[in-house]
């Protein structure tokens, strides 16, 4: 059996379970979010400075970026796969999200760990 680097698990049951892990991961960090907002109406700057300078919720927010990136990657692997029927768009596609999400995934990394 060869390896397939077109999908971004083992297999479908892998990938299956890497999206399933990181919805919970997103979902647990929006409800974070949110009650975060509800509690500090009135939000200041050095509140959310303060917020994103502790650690644990640095290595949260990068988690949660990851599981953005790996939600967002085999979700429109899946959908360009069972869509795009012509190979050229199909790898025209792929090829602008992989780029975009890793954009995404490096500026975000920058934010949260950047000087």
């Amino acid at each position: 059996m060869g390896v397939s680097i077109t999908n971004f698990g083992r297999s479908g049951l892998h990938d299956w379970m890497i999206q399933r892990a990181s919805a919970v991961i997103l979902a647990v960090y929006s409800v974070f979010l949110l009650g975060f907002f509800l509690t500090h109406p009135d939000l200041q700057f050095s509140e959310w400075k303060a917020l994103f300078g502790h650690l644990g919720f640095r290595i949260f927010s990068l988690l949660a970026l990851i599981s953005v990136c790996a939600h967002a990657w085999i979700g429109l692997w899946t959908i360009s796969t069972d869509y795009l029927k012509a190979t050229g768009i199909r790898f025209v596609f792929q090829a602008a999200y992989v780029i975009a999400l890793f954009v995404y995934l490096v500026w975000g990394i920058e934010i949260l760990w950047g000087v």
